[in-house]
């Protein structure tokens, strides 16, 4: 079977539809839970598709570090080392290089960096990296590209973007012929809409079966994000997936869907799970906040997670606050539940073509703020 996109409705310029894959579909809009180490931290792979996730995110740079793609190979491939049977994407381990290595030297080549971990010195070039993503088995690879910093001035985003766009093109070749599995295209440019236009062309004439938005949610805020996805997703291929890396907050999802995004990834649903931070349609609560310590409701009311099926506020606030492990294995169940029922009504509006009726109630409903205190 061969990597396909089928776009089955649409809404303006949302689009809803599914990724078809050897491992299984993909529906879309798609929220991909972040698997950092083959794992979702504090979940079971099968929890983790309890919630509705179609699809996981593993990590190349964490994973190439430790245990070693090699080794990962040598027991059967990322899917059966993590006992995850449906689709997995991996970044190419660029993003983490420039943000968590040490002692980086960039070049044409590609990267001299040193672990985080242990100080050994490594080498990531787009063709190692199409390597480890290979020795890893996944069914979406990324290319390797440069995340370009924010701010950054004209010549220095024209200097990311076009080193970029030569890497993407060894990462190509380096793929090679892998049928039933895709390699996406990055498209670089910050903020700058000429150099946005100008590296989708080139990603198109290189070919990829998906495109990836980057060099966004980098630290720019919300309001800039949202005026470059006005008009990026549309300078890339209509009938390919479309991925906006590192996002993100259920309000930049939303937003992003409204402008053409099929595909989301983020460690904020779990990170937040493990912070003492639940996600609900009414908005964040803290439950480390001694407002939660005599309430015996639910922390979302209508919520068919675990923990608002068979836990009070008082428990979920007393675990917290105690570090017990069950409090994050809860909240993260909690968070990405509630992620993927975004997702999913996301999916619904778009069929009925009441895309910006969701959004106005999704914004109303959040406005309103958590449930009064008791």
């Amino acid at each position: 079977m061969t990597f396909r996109f089928d776009i089955s409705a649409r809404d303006g310029r949302a689009r809803s539809g599914t990724i078809h894959t050897p491992r299984g579909e993909i529906r879309t809009p798609a929220f991909m839970p972040v698997g950092t180490a083959a794992t979702v931290k504090a979940m079971m792979p099968e929890s983790v598709r309890e919630t509705g996730a179609d699809i996981l995110l593993g990590n190349t740079y964490h994973l190439m570090l430790r245990p070693t793609a090699e080794r990962i190979a040598a027991l059967g491939g990322l899917h059966s080392f993590m006992n995850w049977d449906r689709p997995i994407l991996t970044d190419s381990g660029g993003f983490q290089v420039m943000s968590l290595a040490s002692l980086r030297k960039l070049t044409e080549e590609g990267v001299r960096f040193a672990s985080h971990i242990d100080g050994s010195r490594h080498m990531l070039s787009p063709e190692r990296s199409m390597e480890i993503q290979r020795l890893l088995g996944s069914d979406i690879v990324m290319s390797f590209d440069e995340c370009t910093p924010f701010p950054a001035d004209e010549k220095v985003a024209r200097a990311s973007m076009e080193l970029s766009m030569r890497w993407a093109a060894r990462s190509r070749a380096a793929f090679g012929d892998r049928p039933g599995h895709a390699l996406f295209g990055i498209q670089q440019g910050s903020i700058y809409r000429d150099q946005r236009a100008e590296s989708a062309e080139k990603l198109r004439e290189i070919g990829f079966d998906g495109y990836a938005i980057g060099g966004l949610a980098v630290g720019e805020g919300q309001e800039v994000m949202f005026d470059v996805l006005d008009y990026a997703p549309a300078q890339l291929p209509d009938d390919k997936p479309r991925y906006l890396m590192g996002v993100g907050k259920p309000d930049d999802i939303v937003g992003a869907v409204q402008r053409g995004v099929d595909m989301f990834d983020c460690v904020l649903p779990s990170r937040s799970g493990r912070t003492g931070q639940g996600w609900t349609a009414r908005g964040p609560v803290n439950l480390r906040n001694a407002r939660h310590r005599d309430d015996p409701r639910p922390l979302e009311d209508g919520c068919t997670c675990p923990a608002c099926r068979n836990y009070s506020r008082a428990y979920l606030h007393h675990v917290i606050k105690a570090d017990e492990i069950i409090g994050s294995m809860l909240l993260t169940w909690h968070n990405l539940t509630y992620y993927q029922r975004l997702m999913q009504g996301l999916r619904s509006a778009i069929v009925a073509s009441d895309l910006d009726g969701f959004a106005a109630s999704f914004h109303a409903r959040r406005a309103e703020g958590d449930i009064d205190p008791i």
